[in-house]
Formats: structure tokens, C-alpha cells, sequence
């Protein structure tokens, strides 16, 4: 066969192709039994089809795009032109073999081999019997098999039953093409002019819309009216489906010309309004433009502005979509673009400013002075991007609003504390309903100005969820690198961060992911001095509460020594919001007085504090005695300030066991471990005899067991504590250490050195042991907070003991 055996389809005519068609007529009862009568040939060509079955008598168009399938049907039209058409189990598979094909399926006789314009070979072909695979005989060049002729069980044709399910057959398949508007109505004719009963059944079974797997069940089912019966079944499905997408078509038509009433409703409306002087929709747009024109934006921003404005015209006022564009648009015009407040440069009056506000935080003012006078000098620095980090309580969100006082700007103030939600930081797309910006641009939007100082309060607390990560988000945000353009998801366009304040406040900056941290300027805000609680309650706190509670300073005044008794007493952090509430119950308690009339002392006594405050409830805090061997004091540093512990040992009659108690975190323990370990490997030194190890259990508690600890700021106090346990000397009177230990005996640095110190000091502690590395951090540190403190700087474990350890023995010393 060569290229003329085809019908190119391009050299015929539509006229010539119809002509073709009609070539094929519909089946009648005598084609039918001259096919029943032929019979099949022993072996044929087993054409695989991917998408599709035939039926017995349905003539249908197939492509032919795989090489073996348009080989076979070359072949096969220069013979006999009879194949064994088989449909395959997966139509994704390329190249069936033998198990991938379904073993029964249709003889088919090739009626008209088409050449297509794009390359393709089409062929018609027409069902002839049902048949099954014996044996397969060959896969290449393409499959040929041995075949069966699988037989159909025809009911009579006078059967009354068989003949109604015909009629059901026939009129169902008129009302699905009546009610499919995608069927031609021509199709109703053919329907009517069938003669055939089975050729109607395989027609109308070939023709739904089922998948494969389907019509190949259907195929399948060796007795006719039982095949007629699943047919009818597949039908009834079909025209009820059609008639929910019709029922639901018209619906949709009825609400459509509902919007359209509603659409004439509104013009008339608008009618009204504008006689009523109401602005209109097209009013509105003339607004924003004539808006527009007074930004300060850059052409790239105005350009993406006018392109939404005429969107918003093309809109129809009615639809959801119009108020979300408005509510875009409105943003865009109420943002303050290139809009900047001024400077001011009086450092002095800044100076003023903050030492007004905050009592102590030098660091932080320092730093506020150092950036002001570089604006001065250079006027368009990019904004630093400082963090606070220090316990609660000591003023860092309050600081913000002194800081924008100084500068002459506008503050804003973001709680990130609990923040789940990316979209908090970058906003919604403007796609989703009730969509919106993020709190930074809308933050911005209610400053006015595109400078503010900007409080991130509480940026250690943000959190993850199936949300998103905001503290990732934040990264643009506080990166001076990126934030000239940063992009929010509701604004669509960068807008510039870079001139912004941004002041973060911490408490714990273990939370915060580095990558975030390493984007800020850290500035630790310690805790405070008793001094410096009094000063502050003094100033600030006592006036504040005196003002909120409607009160003078006439009615109420606290002396010096009994604010230090509030403060030494009732308060144990390193801020001053727990003083605060101390404060105004004694405010509280001259306001009831006064409110009734009742006599009460103005200037407040000792007596007066422990009357309206109860007893002082934090002496713990105080050293307690040196009269214990194994006792010593330790300095630890929490996220609310510094505190002291005590290290508390024990020997008892045992076989060398160590226990550890007291909520200890794992570094603690091993502090412990190493301690002990130091000890066994220089009993020698410390004058104890080995086989004391091996005859007593040694116990090591931290008390207030509740409250879990950790760090390895311990070390040397175990260390103190274990020699003096063994050797039953007391610890030196007034004294407290910190520092980490190493197996050699060697001193390591701890942190949060100022913040020890200030517990010390509140302790009434008077010596304090130290790493000679720890030196440097103590010289940071005002000399005022170090006064009546003597510092001992170490390096080796020894040097511990040494001024620790009193030569005195204490009183009933075990003999070891």
C-alpha cells in the first residue's frame, strides 16, 4: 500500500466528504443477519484502542499516531481489511503488550483510510462481531492473535418484555438529545430510523458519555436485553444529570436578570443622589484623580495608580469586586508617599528630653544622641534598627515615645506578642474576600508620615503556625539593605522603610531566630538599683499614681527610707512595674481616707508601709548565714533580672553516691559532676583522705525547688560548696561567685554580670568571686552601682578556695 491507497482530505471537498459519509448507512435487520452468518477468520490483527470500545455495527473514526497501529492498518487494508479491534485496561500506557489490553473486544472492517493535514492517519471502521482472544501469536511489527467468536444470547423478537426496554431505549435517547443543547438535532433521526433492536442498543451504549472501563463492562455482557438493561440504566443517569445542569443553567439566568434589574434600580439611584448633591461613582473617580495629582509619588507608583483607577471606571459599581479596587485605591492615596516630618537637631533639648522621661538607661540615650548628631551632620542617613533587650519593667517600650518626643516624629507602636499570621506583617492579596494590608503599612498610613519611630514591642515573642512564620516575614522589614522596598501582598508595589526608626523590644533574645537578631543593633537595658527603683519611684511613679488616682502631692508623701523599705521588701525585679503596683496601694490607701472622710498620716511612717502592704514578704533574698559547712551563695541571672541561690550540700554514711536535686537543668548537673571529680583528683591538696569518697554519700541541693535551673554560672559555687562540705569549714561571711569550671580547675567567664551584681547588692552581699575575664564587664558598669562591693578576680579554682574557705572549723564538725 503507498501514499495514494489514502484519501487525502485536503484534495476533497466538504461536500465530498459528506458523500463519504453517507456511504455508510445505518444498520438494518437483513446487514445484521448477513453479519451473524459471516464467519470470523482464525487469526487477526489486534489493533489496541486508547480511549474508546466499539460496538457490533457502530462505525467510528479513529487516529492512528503509533507507528505499529498505522503499520497495521497499511497492512490490513491492502488484505482483507478486517482487524480485531480491542480496547486497552490504561490509556496512558505507550506501547500495550499482551496484559495490558482487555481480551475481548470487536472484528472490525476498515471502511475509509484518511490522510489529515497535520500528519495523522485517520480510519473509519465499522463493528462487526464480538470475539475473544485464543492465543496470541505475535507483538512485531504489531500484535496478531488467534481469536474466538464470543456469542451474544438474543431474546426472541416477539418478546413483550425485551421490545418495552427498546421503546424506553428509543425514547430516552430522543430526550437526552432534546435536552443536551452539545447533540445535534439531527441525531433524533438517525435514532428513529434504526431498525435494528441490537444495533440501537450498541449505538446508543457506544455513544454515552461513560469512560472506558465502562462501555467495556457494558461489551462484556453476553445476553442483549441484559446489556439493553445496563444501557437503560447508564441513560437514566445521564438525563438526570442533564436536567440538575439545566434546572441549575436556569437559576443562574434568573439571578442574572435579578442583577440586571438591580443594575437599572441603581442608575435610578444615582440619579437621585446627584439631584440630591450625593457624590456618584464617577464623581468619586474624578476625586481620587484630582487627589492623585497632589502625591508625591514616583512615576512608576502614579503609572500603577492610574492603570487601577481606569480599571476601577471600567467596574460595575454592583459587583464585590468594586469596593475591594476602592478600598485599594483609597490606600494608596491615604499612604504618606515621600511624605517626611522634619528633624529636629537640638541635641540638647533631646538630651533633656530623655533624661526627663528615664531615670538611668545611659546606654540607650547615648546611642539616640550618637544617631541624631550623624543625621545632623549628613541629613539623609538610613534609619538604624536598634533592639532593647533587658527584663520587664525597666522602660524599654516607654522609651520609644521619648525617643520620637526628641526627634520631633510621629510614634507607632506594633505588639508582636502571640503574632501567628504572616499576613499580619505582609498583608493579604487583594484577591481574597475581606483582604487588607499588613499592620507595618497600615501603621505607616495612620503616622502620616513615611518617618515615624516605629515600637516592634515584644519581637521575642513572635510565633509559628500553619500561618506562616512572621519572624521570617519580619526579615525584610528590618533589613536596612531591602526595606527602601519593602513589598506587602494587599499594596502590590515596594514602598520605603528605610527612613523609618525601628525600635524592637525584647526580653529573652534566645527566642529570636539570628538571622533576625543579626539584622539589629542590640542595646541591653539592665535592671536597676535600689537607688535607682528610689529615684524613679520618687520622680516618675509616685506623681503618675498621684495624678491618676486624683490626688496632690499634698495629700500623700512617701519619705526616702520608706521607699527604700517598698522597694527592699515588696519587689524583686530587676524593672519597676511591680513597685509601680506597690506604690499605688499606698495611693490607694490616703485616696479611701480622704473619700471618707477618715484621719490618716499624710507623711507615711514604717508602720504605715507594713500596715497597708502587709509584712515584707521577699527576705529570702537576704543572705542567710555562714554557720553550715556546705552552704554558699551563687549569683544567677533569669529573664526577669539577677537573683542569688544558695548551693546546699550533705554527707551521710553511704558508699560514695551523688545526688542531685532541685529542679537542675542537664549543664547544672554536669557543674556538679565536674566538681566532684575535681575534688576526688586532688584530695590530696585539699587535705582529705580518698577513702572518705567511698564511705559517704554526698547530696547537693538548690533550694525553691520549684523553679527549674540551668547554666553552667554554677560551677564554682558547687565546687565551694563540696570542699567546705569536706573539709567542714565555713564559706567566708557576705559572699557570693559565679563562674564556670573545667576538670583542670581552671575559672571560665559566665554573663549577665550586671545584672548579678545588682542581685548582690540587693542580698546586702559584700564580697563578690569572679573569672578575671569578667573584669572587663565589670568595668562597664557605673562606679556608683559598685560601691560597697569588693571584687575578688580568679582563674584557677584554688584561688577559690583559698579566699572562700575560713580556716575556722564550724561547730559539731563531723570527723570524715
Amino acid at each position: 500500500m503507498d501514499k495514494s491507497d489514502f484519501v487525502n482530505i485536503d484534495s476533497m471537498s466538504l461536500q465530498e466528504i459528506g458523500e463519504e459519509a453517507e456511504l455508510i448507512p445505518l444498520m438494518t435487520p437483513e446487514d445484521e443477519e448477513e453479519i451473524n452468518n459471516e464467519a470470523l477468520p482464525d487469526t487477526l490483527p489486534i489493533l489496541p484502542l486508547r480511549n474508546t470500545v466499539l460496538f457490533p455495527g457502530v462505525v467510528i473514526p479513529i487516529t492512528a499516531g503509533r507507528d505499529r497501529s498505522i503499520q497495521l492498518i497499511k497492512d490490513a487494508n491492502n488484505g482483507s481489511k478486517v482487524v480485531g479491534v480491542v480496547s486497552q485496561k490504561d490509556e496512558s500506557t505507550e506501547t500495550p503488550s499482551v496484559n495490558d489490553i482487555n481480551t475481548l473486544g470487536t472484528v472490525a472492517r476498515i471502511l475509509r483510510v484518511l490522510q489529515m493535514p497535520d500528519g495523522n492517519t485517520t480510519v473509519i471502521i465499522q463493528g462487526k462481531k464480538r470475539f475473544e482472544i485464543a492465543e496470541m501469536l505475535t507483538e512485531k511489527p504489531y500484535m496478531t492473535a488467534t481469536i474466538r467468536e464470543a456469542k451474544e444470547v438474543r431474546p426472541k423478537m416477539d418478546s413483550k418484555e425485551f421490545l418495552a426496554i427498546i421503546d424506553s431505549i428509543q425514547e430516552l435517547a430522543l430526550k437526552i438529545i432534546r435536552d443536551n443543547p452539545n447533540i445535534p438535532s439531527e441525531a433524533s433521526f438517525a435514532i428513529k430510523n434504526i431498525q435494528s433492536n441490537s444495533f440501537l442498543i450498541n449505538f446508543v451504549a457506544s455513544n454515552l458519555n461513560l469512560d472506558v472501563k465502562e462501555k467495556q463492562e457494558l461489551l462484556e455482557i453476553p445476553n442483549l436485553q441484559n446489556r439493553a438493561l445496563a444501557t437503560l440504566k447508564y441513560m437514566n443517569v445521564e438525563l438526570q444529570k442533564l436536567e440538575l445542569r439545566n434546572d441549575i443553567q436556569s437559576k443562574v439566568r434568573s439571578d442574572l436578570d435579578q442583577q440586571q434589574r438591580e443594575y437599572f434600580l441603581h442608575q435610578q439611584m444615582k440619579t437621585i443622589q446627584e439631584e440630591l448633591g450625593g457624590m456618584s461613582y464617577e464623581e468619586e473617580v474624578d476625586d481620587m484623580a484630582v487627589k492623585a495629582k497632589k502625591k508625591k509619588w514616583g512615576k512608576k507608583v502614579g503609572d500603577h495608580f492610574e492603570k487601577e483607577l481606569a480599571k476601577l471606571q471600567r467596574m460595575n459599581p454592583q459587583v464585590a469586586e468594586y469596593s475591594i479596587q476602592r478600598n485599594y485605591l483609597d490606600l494608596f492615596l491615604d499612604l504618606p508617599w515621600n511624605e517626611f516630618s522634619k528633624d529636629k537637631f537640638d541635641l540638647k533639648r533631646a538630651e533633656r528630653i530623655l533624661n526627663r522621661d528615664h531615670y538611668g538607661l545611659e546606654d540607650v540615650k547615648r546611642r539616640i544622641i550618637e544617631y541624631l548628631a550623624v543625621l545632623k551632620l549628613r541629613n539623609d542617613m538610613k534609619s538604624p534598627i536598634l533592639c532593647l533587650y533587658g527584663p520587664p519593667g525597666v522602660g524599654k517600650t516607654s522609651l520609644g515615645k521619648s525617643v520620637a518626643e526628641a526627634l520631633g516624629r510621629e510614634y507607632v507602636r506594633m505588639s508582636l506578642g502571640g503574632m501567628r499570621d504572616e499576613a499580619e506583617i505582609r498583608g493579604h492579596r487583594k484577591t481574597y474576600i475581606g483582604a487588607m494590608p499588613g499592620r507595618i503599612i497600615q501603621s505607616i498610613k495612620k503616622a502620616g508620615t513615611s518617618n515615624p519611630v516605629f515600637i516592634l514591642d515584644e519581637i521575642d515573642k513572635l510565633a509559628s503556625s500553619h500561618q506562616g512564620d512572621p519572624s521570617s516575614a519580619m526579615l525584610e522589614v528590618l533589613d536596612p539593605e531591602q526595606n527602601s522596598d519593602f513589598h506587602d501582598n494587599f499594596l502590590e508595589m515596594g514602598f520605603d522603610l528605610s527612613k523609618v526608626m525601628f525600635i524592637a523590644t525584647a526580653n529573652n533574645l534566645g527566642s529570636i531566630q539570628p538571622a533576625l537578631r543579626d539584622r539589629m543593633e542590640i542595646i541591653n537595658v539592665t535592671g536597676y538599683t535600689i537607688e535607682e527603683k528610689v529615684e524613679i519611684a520618687k520622680r516618675h511613679l509616685l506623681p503618675k499614681q498621684l495624678k491618676e488616682h486624683g490626688l496632690s502631692s499634698k495629700d500623700l508623701k512617701i519619705g526616702k527610707p520608706q521607699m527604700e523599705k517598698i522597694v527592699e521588701g515588696y519587689t524583686r525585679e530587676s524593672g519597676v512595674r511591680g513597685l509601680e503596683k506597690q506604690i499605688a496601694k499606698m495611693v490607694r490607701y490616703a485616696a479611701k481616707s480622704i473619700a471618707i472622710e477618715e484621719e490618716y498620716s499624710v507623711k507615711i511612717s514604717n508602720q504605715d508601709v507594713e500596715k497597708v502592704l502587709g509584712p515584707a514578704r521577699l527576705e529570702r533574698d537576704k543572705y542567710e548565714n555562714n554557720q553550715v559547712a556546705g552552704v554558699v551563695t551563687g549569683l544567677a541571672w533569669t529573664s526577669v533580672g539577677g537573683d542569688i541561690l544558695f548551693i546546699e550540700s550533705i554527707l551521710s554514711k553511704g558508699k560514695g553516691n551523688l545526688t542531685i536535686t532541685g529542679n537542675l537543668g542537664k549543664v547544672m548537673k554536669e557543674s556538679a559532676t565536674i566538681a566532684m571529680e575535681y575534688i576526688k583528683s586532688n584530695a590530696d591538696y585539699f587535705g582529705l583522705d580518698s577513702e572518705v569518697f567511698g564511705n559517704y554519700n554526698v547530696h547537693i541541693h538548690v533550694p525553691e525547688g520549684a523553679t527549674p535551673k540551668d547554666g553552667p554560672s554554677a560551677g564554682i559555687t558547687m565546687l565551694t560548696s563540696l570542699v567546705s562540705l569536706f573539709t567542714q569549714k565555713r564559706v567566708k561571711k557576705s559572699l557570693a561567685m559565679t563562674g564556670e569550671i573545667t576538670l583542670r580547675g581552671k575559672v571560665l567567664p559566665v554573663g549577665g554580670i550586671k545584672e548579678k551584681i545588682l542581685a548582690a547588692k540587693r542580698a546586702r552581699i559584700k564580697e563578690l568571686i569572679l573569672c578575671e575575664e569578667n573584669r572587663r564587664d565589670v568595668m562597664e558598669i557605673k562606679e556608683e552601682y559598685l560601691k560597697g562591693l569588693t571584687f575578688h578576680y580568679v582563674t584557677d579554682m584554688s584561688e577559690v578556695i583559698d579566699i572562700a574557705i575560713t580556716d575556722q572549723k564550724v561547730k559539731n564538725a563531723k570527723t570524715l
